[in-house]
């Protein structure tokens, strides 16, 4: 489960998460650097799409301080049902991506992660609160505020232009 910090958090930074495996990650480690925020689930309809492209994204800019972090997440159709474990080892295996993989977790109603509460802040128009589905992507800017939220259904590729606005 994600933990919040004790103040209302002022950017991304003020949190801490759970990597798959279980390892308290601060989110300070990210600083300075543009992230993608996902909510993922491994047998969803836009799964081989979705990973497909953020592994193209990741390889493309991670040198240029790119991170993506990936949420499972089973609240959508029951799609994300294994363990971290499983989860870890579909993702590594199928799809052979580097970037992390955290902890599976809620991202909406009473028992939805504090690093998702805060995500969902924003005002966010038509979005509303809660996240529709699987692969719904948050884009943090280097200061570690929430800049973009984009549907589900949003190509990952299609965000390179506001990925790339964000690393120069």
């Amino acid at each position: 489960m994600t933990t919040l910090a004790p103040n209302n958090p002022d950017s991304i930074y003020a949190f801490t998460v759970k990597d798959a495996k279980g390892n308290d990650v601060d989110l300070n480690i990210y600083r300075g650097k543009v992230m993608l925020i996902v909510n993922v689930a491994s047998k969803c309809g836009m799964t081989n799409s979705n990973y497909t492209e953020l592994n193209q994204l990741y390889e493309k800019y991670k040198d240029q301080g790119l991170e993506i972090l990936a949420f499972p997440c089973n609240q959508f159709g029951e799609e994300e049902p294994g363990s971290n474990v499983e989860i870890s080892e579909f993702v590594c295996t199928r799809f052979r991506s580097e970037f992390p993989i955290f902890d599976k977790i809620e991202v909406n109603g009473d028992n939805a992660s504090p690093l998702y509460k805060y995500l969902k802040l924003g005002k966010w128009g038509i979005f509303r609160d809660d996240i529709q589905w699987n692969f719904a992507k948050f884009l943090v800017s280097k200061d570690g505020q929430v800049v973009h939220r984009y549907y589900p259904t949003t190509s990952p590729l299609s965000l390179e232009y506001d990925i790339k606005k964000l690393l120069e």
